[in-house]
């Protein structure tokens, strides 16, 4: 599943072909795909001017001078792809601009949606409400972490794969940030003081950024806007490697936690 750097990484990929322009028709060539797409969403947004796009943990956001806001996930598989060539079967939504450039949402699992809000009602939307912090962002800062995880007995795995506690981190950079911070991802979250949690604040922005940078991981399905591999899978320290040799000198070990894989070295990371 397309993880918070994918995220970033379709957004700026997205920005110079959409920033300042006027969208010429917005068209879904199916009526949903997880959810249903917004029944006013062509009305809404053709003839629109979008002026900026963002991200908001996992989901991208398109604004217009309407005041509309378009969210959208990419699920499992989506992905945009800027001026194809011919349309793809899954290609379920199109917005060409006046510029005369096409966009194309593929997702061929249908796991994604679209939505339409009013850019000034953004927090409202459900699931932004009770998001925590962006890792990226200012308002992630140790003592927060600290204040969030006080008295919690779950591993700090999940507790940094709850949405609650900081918005966006999935099960990949969960597993590399913990690696960085050499920290185990079995520890009790409520126990970890807050000389740990400085340095897991800053190996969480440090793996994200380099994920960014990197373009993403491809895994399964994903691929940037221009249709190029992210690259971040061959720096992966952990996440996929087990039995492999870390660089202390231990293994890389898996086990199963909430249904997700972690991946961790036992022997430096404590």
């Amino acid at each position: 599943m397309p993880e918070l750097p994918e995220v970033e990484t379709t957004v700026q990929g997205l920005r110079p072909v959409l920033e300042g322009q006027r969208l010429a028709n917005v068209e879904t060539r199916r009526g949903d795909l997880r959810h249903a797409f917004p029944v006013d969403l062509r009305q809404r947004m053709t003839g629109a001017v979008v002026t900026s796009l963002g991200r908001r943990a996992k989901y991208g956001m398109i604004d217009t001078d309407r005041g509309d806001t378009m969210i959208f996930h990419l699920g499992m598989s989506g992905r945009w792809r800027v001026d194809p060539g011919e349309l793809l079967p899954h290609d379920h939504l199109l917005i060409d601009t006046e510029a005369g450039r096409r966009l194309a949402l593929n997702d061929a699992r249908r796991f994604g949606f679209v939505d339409l809000v009013l850019t000034d009602e953004l927090d409202l939307y459900p699931p932004f409400a009770a998001m925590g912090p962006e890792p990226l962002g200012p308002d992630l800062t140790a003592d927060r972490l600290l204040k969030a995880l006080t008295g919690r007995k779950a591993s700090i795995k999940l507790m940094l794969l709850d949405q609650r506690i900081v918005a966006g981190l999935g099960n990949i950079y969960v597993c590399e940030a913990l690696f960085l911070a050499q920290i185990s991802p079995k520890r009790e979250a409520g126990r970890i003081s807050l000389p740990r949690l400085e340095r897991l604040v800053e190996a969480i922005r440090t793996v994200l950024e380099a994920a960014i940078e990197a373009g993403g991981s491809s895994l399964r399905d994903y691929a940037r806007p221009d249709g190029e591999l992210g690259y971040f899978s061959k720096q992966f320290a952990v996440y996929g490697r087990e039995g492999e040799p870390c660089g202390c000198g231990g293994t890389v070990k898996r086990y199963t936690e909430g249904g997700r894989s972690t991946f961790w070295c036992p022997k430096c990371q404590r």
